[in-house]
C-alpha cells in the first residue's frame, strides 16, 4: 500500500510526508523533485515546453509509481487532477487531501518563489484563490480521506492519516 498525499501548494505535501515516511517506515518520494531531478528545474520546464509537457511529465512518474509499494508520495498540487493518474494511484494506494485554508496557504506561498503557477503579474492572493475555487472539489473527489491541516504540526497530521486510513 502507498499513501498518496494530494492538496494545494503549499498545503505541506512534502512536509507532511517526511512525518508521515517516519512514522509508517515507507520511504518518501516526492513527484516535483523526481520529475527536477530527471529532467530539470520545474519552472524552466514550464517556460520552455509549457505545462501540457509538463503535466505528461507527471503521467510518465504516475505510472511509475504505481507499481511501488510501501511508499509515501508527495505529489505537486496539479498531479492527482491529471487524467488518469487518480487511477493509477488508487492501484496501490490511498489518496490523501491535505486542506488547507486559503491564509494558510498564503502564509507559506509568501516564501516561497519557486512556483511557476503562481508567476506573472497577478496578485499572490487572487491567484490561489482561483486556484484553489478550481481544484478545492476535484481533490475532495479524488481523495479516499480527507485531512485539515491549518494549525496541525506534521507530526499530528500524519497520525490523523494513519489513523483515519486504519479506519
Amino acid at each position: 500500500m502507498n499513501f498518496v498525499l494530494c492538496g494545494m501548494m503549499g498545503s505541506g505535501k512534502t512536509t507532511v510526508g517526511k512525518s508521515l515516511a517516519k512514522q509508517t517506515g515507507f520511504r518518501l518520494v516526492d513527484t516535483d523533485a523526481l520529475i527536477a531531478f530527471e529532467y530539470g528545474k520545474i519552472s524552466e520546464l514550464f517556460e520552455r515546453y509549457g505545462e501540457p509537457f509538463f503535466r505528461d511529465l507527471e503521467k510518465k512518474v504516475a505510472a511509475l509509481l504505481s507499481e511501488a509499494d510501501r511508499l509515501v508520495i508527495a505529489s505537486g498540487g496539479g498531479f492527482i487532477l491529471n487524467d488518469g493518474v487518480k487511477e493509477l494511484m488508487q492501484k496501490k494506494g490511498k489518496i490523501v487531501y491535505l486542506r488547507a485554508k486559503k491564509e494558510t496557504l498564503l502564509k507559506r506561498l509568501k516564501k516561497d518563489g519557486e512556483r511557476p503557477l503562481l508567476e506573472g503579474e497577478e496578485p499572490l492572493e487572487s491567484k490561489v484563490e482561483r486556484l484553489l475555487s478550481m481544484r478545492a472539489e476535484k481533490y475532495a473527489q479524488a481523495a479516499d480521506i480527507t485531512v485539515d491541516v491549518d494549525g496541525k504540526t506534521p507530526d499530528e497530521i500524519a497520525l490523523e492519516i494513519v489513523e483515519k486510513i486504519e479506519k
